[in-house]
This record gives C-alpha cells, sequence and structure tokens, in this order.
C-alpha cells in the first residue's frame, strides 16, 4: 500500500522547514502513515515538488520565511482552510549561515541565527496553539541537536540556538501541559544538503565517530518524530529524544 493509498487518520502536522532534509523525511513518515500535512519553506518551486512527492490531498506547501511572523499566521491559516485542525507542529525550520568561533561572530548574523532557529518555532507554537492545540490538544516536537547539549568547532552560534530550543521545549511542555505535549529531538550528524559542509568530501572520516557505523539519513528523524506524535508517546512530553548513531558513546556522555 503506497502512502496514498492509506487510510487518512484524520490528523494534520504543520512542518515547517519541508521542501528537503529533515523536515521532508518527518512530513514524509507522517503521510505515510495516514497523517495529511501542511509544509513550509522558501523555495517555492521546491516545495511545489515536494508537495508532489507526498501526494495530492495529503499535502499543501505555504511559501514563506519562518521567522516572518505574517507567514507564520498564514501558514496555520492555510493549514485551517484546508484540514480543519492542527494536531500537531513539527519546528523544523533552521539556519547556519557562517562557520568559526563565536569570538569573531558578526551579532547581525547571531541575530538571524536566533530569529529562524528558536523565536520562529515560538511564534509557530502560538499560532497553532491559538488555532485549534488549545481547544483540541495536540503535539509538538522541536527539532533540535546534539550541538545543543556542548560545545561545537565552528557552529557556536547554531549550539547555542539548539541549547535555547532544548530550553524553549521545556517551558512550552511545562506551560502547554496537560493538553498539548512538547518534546524535542537532538540528531547528530544528517545527510542533508544542509549539513553537506560537514561531512562531504570526508564521510568515512565522519563515520568513524559513529558506533552504528553510518551517519543519519532524514528517515532515521522522521520515524522518531512520528513516534513522538503519536498515541505511544501520550505520556511523553518536555524530553529531548538524542537521535545520534551512538556518538554520545565515544564522548563518555
Amino acid at each position: 500500500m503506497t502512502a496514498q493509498e492509506r487510510e487518512l487518520t484524520g490528523r494534520v502536522a504543520l512542518v515547517t522547514g519541508a521542501s528537503r532534509g529533515i523536515g521532508y523525511g518527518i512530513a514524509e513518515a507522517l503521510v505515510a502513515r495516514g497523517d495529511r500535512v501542511v509544509i513550509t519553506g522558501r523555495n517555492e518551486d521546491a516545495l511545489k515538488e515536494a508537495v508532489e512527492r507526498l501526494g495530492p490531498g495529503r499535502a499543501i506547501g505555504v511559501p514563506g520565511k519562518a521567522h516572518d511572523e505574517a507567514h507564520q499566521a498564514v501558514a496555520v491559516e492555510r493549514a485551517m482552510e484546508a484540514f480543519g485542525r492542527v494536531d500537531y507542529l513539527v519546528n523544523n525550520a533552521g539556519t547556519n549561515p557562517v562557520f568559526g568561533p563565536i569570538a569573531d561572530l558578526d551579532l547581525s548574523i547571531a541575530r538571524k541565527v536566533f530569529e529562524t532557529n528558536v523565536i520562529s518555532a515560538l511564534g509557530f507554537a502560538q499560532q497553532t496553539w491559538k488555532a485549534w492545540q488549545k481547544d483540541n490538544g495536540g503535539a509538538i516536537v522541536n527539532i533540535a541537536s546534539v550541538a545543543g547539549l556542548g560545545s561545537s568547532r565552528f557552529v557556536g552560534a547554531y549550539g547555542i540556538s539548539k541549547a535555547a530550543m532544548i530550553n524553549l521545549t521545556l517551558q512550552l511542555a511545562h506551560e502547554l501541559a496537560p493538553g498539548v505535549r512538547v518534546n524535542a529531538i537532538a540528531p547528530a550528524l544528517v545527510k542533508t544538503q544542509f549539513a553537506a559542509v560537514l561531512y562531504e568530501g570526508r564521510e568515512q572520516e565522519a563515520v568513524a565517530s559513529y558506533p552504528l557505523g553510518r551517519l543519519g539519513v532524514p528517515e532515521d528523524i522522521g520515524g522518531a518524530a512520528a513516534f513522538l506524535l503519536s498515541d505511544a508517546a501520550g505520556w511523553v512530553t518536555g524530553q529531548t529524544l538524542v537521535v545520534d548513531g551512538g556518538l554520545f558513546l565515544n564522548m563518555g556522555v
């Protein structure tokens, strides 16, 4: 049975930054189990292609920049207009425009990282809460990173923003309970275009740090998100699930 043939669950998810990579992997996993999805992304053409792959009637795309408050409102409005509900929110949209020590970091870039990686997640959570979840319940998954669990070479601003995302998860989990569960996923290195600079041309070197012998793929995160956005995780909230191929086993963590 294909994803398009699978019986609908009646549940609807909004997944940000989902035209490719981890976001698309999550949207694909949710559609495969019968959910419908609203996906966002900056590139309208890429978004249209993603919607076609996910399947007509199962997905719609709303182009825009994650940190734009008007876009956040429109995305939730489109979900309500098209499907009448927003049970799940996945805050996946993120950016990392710079590599290097934070001692030399342009503060305008730091602000951009936080606006996209953290403030946008709060904005989307506020919008879905007001539109549906406050009265009907639901679940949120924030995509953090192992970079938020310790210091990170060359991606310090990104790591700091993901640490903030983990704390945002705790705050939302506390405030939105009992109706809405909020959890985070902290992936290690996943093979996506976003992370290509970290492994292209040196994948075997990168893999050597992982006890499971490979880097992650978007489907790994899709499966974890699908679990957290399910009744099977009905007693799980405020947690950060590390999905790292065993990386931390080699770090004494």
